[in-house]
């Protein structure tokens, strides 16, 4: 084969690689709330980089094989806490078809075989929020509720 055929099939073969790239790319849209209540100040942190948004609102993310971890504030509310798990893409399958062995080192470079769920909720409670009630203690019998005595 002839070096210009062989260079040619092997730029090909990179073009079509990385299925999970092409097909879903290293980004990803996340929309953020903080229910109760709006314009919470959030912070996105994964291996990939730290990123802002206001609640609502969306925050584009570079895709990871590691968890994002998701902090809110907002006056008069207790910081608010989630964790983004990551999930396995399952577009990157494709590549045992199409881009091989390089298109699987591809995807796995980039993060593009990975996801976050595309909707993150971190629950706000206001700072003076009653706590939640304790149950009642058990009362213990009285003697005219207790068994009698086996031989009284």
């Amino acid at each position: 084969m002839k070096f210009a055929t062989v260079a040619a099939l092997a730029a090909l073969g990179f073009g079509v690689s990385g299925c999970a790239s092409i097909v879903t790319g290293t980004t990803q849209i996340l929309a953020v709330t903080s229910p109760p209540v709006d314009g919470a100040k959030c912070t996105l942190t994964s291996s990939e980089g730290t990123y802002y948004v206001t609640t609502p609102g969306n925050a584009t993310v570079h895709k990871t094989k590691h968890d994002m971890d998701v902090v809110c504030t907002r006056d008069g509310y207790k910081d608010g806490h989630t964790v983004a798990v990551s999930h396995f893409n399952g577009a990157t399958a494709g590549n045992i078809i199409a881009g091989g062995v390089i298109g699987i080192g591809v995807d796995a470079m980039t993060g593009a075989n990975y996801n976050f769920p595309e909707n993150i909720a971190v629950t706000m409670v206001p700072v003076d929020a009653p706590l939640p009630a304790l149950p009642a203690p058990a009362t213990p019998p009285t003697p005219a509720d207790a068994p009698a005595k086996p031989g009284a």
